[in-house]
């Protein structure tokens, strides 16, 4: 690869749409892989081993349920997974950084200025 190209864009650009506290899972998220194909429906759920990522599925007829899409590889799976959660708490950061700046207090005004009354 030359010395001089622009590095490529992120494979994943991972969006998350609803984060519930409640219940095991936790969020819902959409991903654009290499913003050429695009899933939506992934969930983020917490198990008893902790986070993990659930991709969109169908019941098959056994009662099953089977991915409709999923990484090929072991190792995409782990980075796809790695990018899913690390947006999660990065919307989970930003989202208590709002949560602060609206709970704290608003700057008082100076009490030395005269107050208009009405009539």
């Amino acid at each position: 690869m030359p010395k001089n190209t622009t590095p490529a864009a992120p494979k994943y650009d991972v969006k998350i749409h609803s984060i519930r506290p409640e219940g095991s899972c936790k969020a819902t998220a959409s991903a654009n892989i290499h913003g050429d194909f695009a899933v939506r429906g992934i969930k983020i759920m917490e198990g008893s081993k902790g986070m993990f990522v659930s991709m969109p599925s169908y019941k098959s007829g056994n009662g099953e349920y089977r991915d409709i899409c999923f990484p090929c590889t072991k190792e995409a799976k782990a980075e796809f997974d790695k990018t899913v959660i690390d947006a999660y708490q990065q919307a989970l950061t930003q989202g208590q950084s709002a949560t602060q700046k609206q709970k704290s207090p608003e700057p008082q005004q100076d009490q030395s200025q005269p107050v208009m009354g009405g009539m």
